[in-house]
């Protein structure tokens, strides 16, 4: 049997386990990223492993989430970031050079490369034919420290392209309409792989928007094969020496094939407060719109800055709309400037905003009470815009551009047919603005061991978890629905700044859905209660923020049951020390609520014995049957209490080696 693309790298990087027996993989990892949000809490948890410098090809941390700076902690923390990279053997991107994946994808990331991020939309490196997987802050750190990264072995899903894209609908309209088959529940354990006539017509630019929202699916990544399109853009580059072709054979076997033929595909749009939540933009066309903002790191790079500018050029916004551009990188900003593309952009009354992740994390553009806003990211989760009343809805670039004109949801085609306005035909150029100032190299050699680490007064070490008890008792404190994203336990924003503080960021868990969360859980840590959240189905889907279990395991949080954990949210979940349980039934959800004594007994006996539990609430005099889908090392981890006191306590063990009292 053929392999695909996917299974082709993972082979090549395997260290641990069998590619097809459906068990834990461990691969060898050749290239991390960190951002500033991530990236400081990382980088404490690699100074407390001991390792002089970094193990892999190259690692790269990213200042592009905190760059508002609105006091004195952010600053503090990207100098911290400095010289951290400076010491240990990173590469350091300035703030202003540019969006960590727009960056990474254009000047780092190579075919056939292995890339672990501490940042959910890292698998935007599948769009030159990488293995690209978000994870949170420790994975990275350990990483970093040469450790493999371990996954379940991936079931491969074929995307089959054929046709080809008509004028006015994009890369972003193919990963809605995948969006709209696969929807963002139930594709845990999955590697999406397209294949197929029509991947030829496709740019990389167009390949890192699909592969960057594939995020938002819940697959562990997205990738394209390596061909002449990929050798072109790393031409374009100047680094055409590291391009590899990586196609899948003829004979590869897929898990299962979705087939789209790009030529009977229209412009589509997701509806609040879900990426899954796609119709067409002629669906809902007329609907008058507040705020329009175009880039993120789903739609920000030189092909979607210029076709916006061509398409506004000699016009101007509709006056209603606050209009707002982020160009992805600075390469694409003095691209955009030199041509005199931004100028047309400038002119139509957008704002030009900074190269940086701004306003699709919360930080900064908040829309007006109640607003429509229009967005070409890659989120629309309720009041993640910084605005809980407010109503996002995520489009393309020249959708974008319509409605900013217009001041309604448009069709982009209408703008041709009503208003004399031709496609925009944009190609990547022979050669793009090289500039590389941002991007600080290492020191090397004794002049590293000279680096000082400066770490300002909101740097806090890493707590770390207590091991599991032999039972557990304690209280629910949460019970939460479905779709509970990381954004909800753990807001963004203004408080971003609070990263390296998890003392001071505890107490904003769950702050917009219950503000006495925090409160409560600290109260039943002093008196040695153990606290339990109950969620619904996608528990901890989004972000890759491993703060949304870091700050509850400060809280004294225990355990998370749900009907369904998101696989990233759970991975952090098992990093820290907390056990992801789910309901044997499902409808179980519904007898425990808010308040409810529990105990699990014998819990400890029976991870170590890989049996399931029973839980006793102690209120209802009721028992309930739970389960649970870990490996026997995310369970020796659970067990030790996180995974840094088993890296702490057993270094240099193999997890066979590795036994626990029950």
């Amino acid at each position: 049997m053929g392999l695909t693309v996917a299974q082709k790298i993972l082979k090549e990087h395997l260290v641990d386990g069998d590619l097809f027996s459906g068990d834990e993989i461990g691969i060898k990892i050749d290239q991390t990223l960190t951002q500033d949000a991530t990236g400081t809490m990382a980088d404490l948890q690699f100074e407390q492993m001991g390792v002089p410098k970094v193990k892999t090809e190259v690692s790269v941390s990213y200042i592009d989430h905190k760059t508002v700076q609105m006091g004195f902690e952010d600053a503090d923390d990207h100098i911290y970031l400095q010289t951290f990279a400076k010491k240990y053997g990173l590469y350091l991107s300035k703030a202003g050079n540019g969006i960590c994946h727009q960056v990474h994808i254009e000047r780092v990331g190579r075919p056939g490369k292995t890339l672990l991020g501490s940042d959910s939309h890292t698998p935007t490196g599948g769009g030159i034919g990488m293995i690209a997987i978000g994870a949170g802050g420790l994975d990275i750190a350990s990483a970093m420290a040469g450790m493999p990264f371990y996954l379940p072995a991936p079931k491969i899903v074929g995307i089959k392209l054929t046709g080809k894209l008509n004028p006015w609908v994009t890369a972003k309209d193919v990963i809605l309409r995948v969006l709209q088959i696969m929807t963002t529940k139930g594709n845990v354990g999955k590697i999406v792989e397209y294949f197929g006539e029509g991947v030829k017509t496709l740019s990389v630019p167009e390949r890192g928007t699909i592969t960057n929202m594939g995020a938002e699916l819940g697959v562990t990544t997205s990738l394209f094969p390596s061909d002449e399109a990929t050798l072109a853009f790393l031409k374009a580059q100047g680094r055409e020496k590291e391009w590899v072709p990586l196609e899948a054979d003829t004979d590869a076997e897929y898990d299962e094939i979705i087939e789209i033929n790009l030529s009977e595909l229209e412009p589509m749009v997701a509806k609040p407060h879900n990426p899954d939540n796609v119709v067409r933009v002629r669906d809902i066309e007329g609907m008058p719109v507040d705020q329009v903002m175009i880039g993120s790191c789903t739609n920000s790079s030189y092909k979607d800055g210029k076709t916006v500018a061509e398409i506004v050029k000699g016009r101007t916004a509709n006056p209603n709309v606050s209009f707002g551009y982020a160009p992805g990188s600075k390469q694409v900003l003095r691209m955009m400037a030199d041509e005199g593309e931004l100028s047309h952009i400038v002119a139509s009354g957008a704002r030009v905003l900074e190269s940086a992740c701004g306003f699709c994390i919360g930080a900064g553009q908040a829309p007006r009470s109640n607003a429509i806003s229009v967005r070409t990211n890659n989120r629309n989760f309720y009041g993640r815009s910084g605005t809980v009343t407010a109503k996002i809805y995520l489009v393309s670039p020249e959708t974008a551009a319509a409605c900013a004109l217009t001041g309604v949801m448009t069709d982009p085609r209408d703008l041709e047919t009503k208003f004399g306005i031709e496609y925009p035909k944009v190609e990547i150029p022979e050669h793009f603005t090289l500039d590389d100032s941002g991007l600080l190299a290492p020191a090397i050699g004794s002049d590293a061991e000279k680096v000082e680490l400066y770490k300002g007064p909101n740097i806090v070490d890493p707590p770390s978890g207590e091991p599991m008890p032999a039972d557990l008792s304690g209280e629910v404190i949460g019970k939460f629905g479905d779709k509970i994203t990381t954004d909800d336990i753990m807001p963004a924003g203004d408080l971003l700044k609070y990263r390296s503080n998890v003392p001071k960021y505890s107490e904003f868990v769950f702050v917009k859905r219950d503000p006495t969360f925090a409160t409560r859980c600290l109260d039943n840590k002093k008196k040695g209660i153990y606290n339990i959240i109950v969620g619904g189905d996608n528990y901890g889907q989004g972000s890759s923020r491993e703060h949304a279990a870091l700050c509850p395991m400060y809280l004294n949080v225990k355990s998370v049951i749900a009907k369904a954990i998101e696989r990233i949210h759970k991975a952090n979940l098992v990093n820290f020390g907390i056990v992801p349980l789910l309901f044997k039934n499902p409808e179980d959800y519904d007898k425990i609520d808010q308040g409810d004594k529990i105990t699990i007994p014998d819990i400890r006996k029976a991870l170590i014995d890989g049996t399931n539990v029973t839980l006793k609430d102690e209120t209802k005099s009721l028992e309930i049957e739970l389960v649970y889908n870990l490996t026997d090392r995310e369970i020796k981890t659970i067990l030790a209490g996180g995974k840094m006191k088993l890296a702490k306590e057993f270094q240099g063990k193999s997890f066979s080696e590795i036994i626990f009292d029950k």
